[in-house]
């Protein structure tokens, strides 16, 4: 991904950056295999979604591998970016949230779903996303343990505010925290022992190495993963809730535009700016996935709504990991005005 992975990658330079550059027919790929299998062989989707957490974390290891950790601690310190992530994620997000929610279905079932969904801010895959856009990765993993804290903290007071005490007093907190400790602190702390590994030995230089050309693969895999397990999910009641779609869709196109707003008056640089967009408009679905299976019976269609945000997202995610970087937060050329990135 970054910088030259060295003679030890398993695979050639010049080939990891072509793989890079044709990441997206990867994950278009991945996608139509997933599809493919989802509708010919639903039975799979129960078998397959065993591995949705362990792709997760792997995913999460290659990535974390590619952040130096010096840059990582320096990340903790820039109160500019957290800030902003902050506030966009918990003061703007629920205000977007709210207006979105009056073109739902009247539903509570489809209503809880995509609140559930659209107010807590993603804290895996969003890193990758980041990454392949050429964003500050390092900013957005040093950002998840708050916005993990804190969505945990104010879930259930924006569900109150939203749809009343009945429903903020079902949801557990476990999922929550059992996917922090599985998805980001197991992957963060086995990369930090990989990278201090790599800095007092060659073999472990050399895994690190090989372990450079992992991210785009791995995240075809997390796609397959995701669409094949959560497919049928939402074939079985797609006619219930085929409206919550737009108001996905408009989240995509509204969270970007805002931070990139916030990221210009705060005269972010293009590496912040776009982990600023990536951070505001990723959600957590696949954490939030189990809170939505763990409502009671009533409730029965709130996880295929979450599933369909992660649908929705993920087509989103591989348009603007391309969008993003070429036209809404593209470099800054030396002289001040910005200019595209090719």
């Amino acid at each position: 991904m970054r910088g030259d992975s060295g003679p030890s990658s398993l695979l050639p330079p010049d080939w990891q950056a072509a793989l890079r550059r044709r990441q997206v027919a990867v994950y278009g790929v991945a996608v139509a295999l997933a599809v493919l299998t989802a509708t010919t062989t639903p039975s799979a989707a129960g078998t397959v979604e065993a591995f949705l957490d362990p792709v997760l974390s792997v995913l999460l290891y290659v990535t974390f591998l590619e952040i130096p950790f010096v840059r990582l601690r320096e990340a903790f310190t820039n109160g500019r970016y957290l800030g902003a992530a902050l506030g966009l994620n918990f003061l703007a997000v629920p205000v977007v949230v709210w207006v979105l929610a009056q073109f739902l279905p009247s539903d509570p079932a489809v209503l809880v779903g995509a609140l559930l969904v659209l107010l807590t801010p993603c804290i895996d895959y969003v890193i990758t996303f980041t990454d392949l856009a050429n964003g500050d990765a390092e900013q957005v993993t040093a950002t998840t343990p708050l916005l993990m804290l804190v969505q945990l903290l104010l879930l259930p007071v924006y569900l109150w505010l939203f749809v009343g005490p009945d429903v903020a007093g079902v949801v557990d907190a476990g999922p929550f925290v059992d996917a922090f400790v599985t998805i980001i602190f197991v992957p963060l702390a086995l990369a930090w022992l990989t990278e201090y590994w790599a800095e007092r030995s060659t073999s472990g230089a050399r895994w690190q190495a090989a372990m450079g050309w992992l991210p785009v693969p791995m995240l075809g895999v997390t796609l397959f993963v995701v669409v094949t397990s959560q497919l049928p999910r939402v074939r079985s009641a797609i006619g219930e809730f085929a409206a919550v779609v737009p108001v996905y869709v408009a989240f995509l196109v509204t969270m970007p535009v805002l931070a990139r707003v916030v990221a210009h008056a705060l005269d972010m640089d293009a590496g912040e700016g776009r982990a600023l967009v990536f951070t505001s408009v990723t959600r957590n679905s696949l954490v939030v996935l189990p809170l939505a299976l763990a409502l009671p019976p009533e409730y029965a269609l709130a996880p295929a709504v979450v599933v369909t945000q992660t649908l929705v997202e993920l087509a989103g995610m591989v348009a603007l990991t391309r969008v993003v970087p070429a036209y809404l937060v593209p470099e800054r050329a030396p002289d001040g005005p910005t200019e595209q990135s090719d």
